[in-house]
């Protein structure tokens, strides 16, 4: 899914050590310490970002500050629907944790198992998403993250004339009193911060022109034009096809890892450990977006 190696020349700007992640998607970038980088050095690894749709840096410490710094450099920072489990000194940093202190969660636990784009509810979903780990279990606790656009890609011609101008039916309010894990019932407050929007099932990405499969799930509602069972139908069967090995990116976790992915271009989803066992801590931190299209 790259775009033409060009950023990186026009801008002349350090060159990475880097290596792919799965075939032709993603970044793992060697050599760089986030928290003492140059400004040459971060902007490269922001273009090596927009060049491979997600990158990986691992080894790395970084404390709640030096996060929001690094992720500053994508853009503006977003803040979260859920405020509970930020960090009270900085409400980008979102922790997800099975962790109990003082007889309370001090993160939200099994948040984001299932394929998603993330605040696919919102009228500007996230661009970009960096997770941070704090904690890992030895096993288990894998993040996989889809190239949509390679999922597009492979389909045949016909099928993505088919499929280019369906709209779907997001709902944050569907999808937080449906879900496997942590289903609520939203305050007024909650529903008017976040009402029902309807985005392309394909889309563009605005910075090559590229085309993904967009149709996330559990906050899907409807495709106008289809039954809700057919369009349910439709979600899944596009899920199950971009997320087929040939297009995941599996990662296993080590303390220290910042791997970030774009929003605009991938699915992700978390998996389950032994959370009677193991502890896992991770610091999630978005960029704001725009609206698809």
């Amino acid at each position: 899914m790259n775009a033409p190696a060009t950023h990186s020349a026009e801008l002349k700007l350090p060159v990475l050590e880097t290596r792919k992640l799965k075939n032709n998607f993603g970044a793992e970038i060697f050599g760089v310490d986030l928290a003492t980088a140059s400004e040459d050095e971060l902007a490269a690894v922001v273009a090596a970002f927009h060049l491979n749709g997600a990158i990986l840096l691992r080894g790395q410490t970084m404390d709640p500050d030096a996060l929001v710094r690094f992720v500053s450099q994508f853009g503006q920072p977003e803040k979260h629907t859920l405020t509970e489990y930020t960090i009270p000194t900085h409400p980008f940093v979102y922790r997800l944790s099975n962790r109990i202190r003082d007889g309370k969660p001090i993160g939200i636990h099994n948040d984001g198992v299932g394929w998603h784009t993330d605040y696919s509810y919102k009228q500007e979903p996230v661009m970009c998403t960096m997770l941070y780990a704090v904690e890992v279990p030895p096993e288990g606790a894998d993040t996989l993250v889809a190239d949509m656009v390679a999922a597009y890609d492979s389909l045949p011609e016909e099928r993505r004339r088919e499929l280019d101008p369906l709209q779907v039916h997001h709902s944050y309010q569907h999808f937080m009193e449906t879900r496997d894990f942590n289903r609520r019932k939203l305050t007024p407050e909650q529903l008017a911060d976040s009402p029902d929007v309807m985005h392309p099932l394909i889309r563009t990405h605005p910075a090559n022109g590229r085309k993904a499969l967009w149709p996330s799930s559990g906050t899907v509602k409807g495709i106008p034009g289809l039954s809700t069972e057919e369009a349910l139908a439709l979600v899944d069967e596009l899920v199950a096809y971009g997320t087929q090995e040939q297009f995941v990116y599996r990662h296993k976790w080590q303390v220290g890892d910042v791997l970030m992915w774009d929003n605009r271009c991938t699915m992700h989803t978390g998996t389950l450990f032994d959370d009677q066992k193991y502890i896992r801590e991770m610091h999630r931190l978005w960029v704001k977006g725009d609206r698809p299209y």
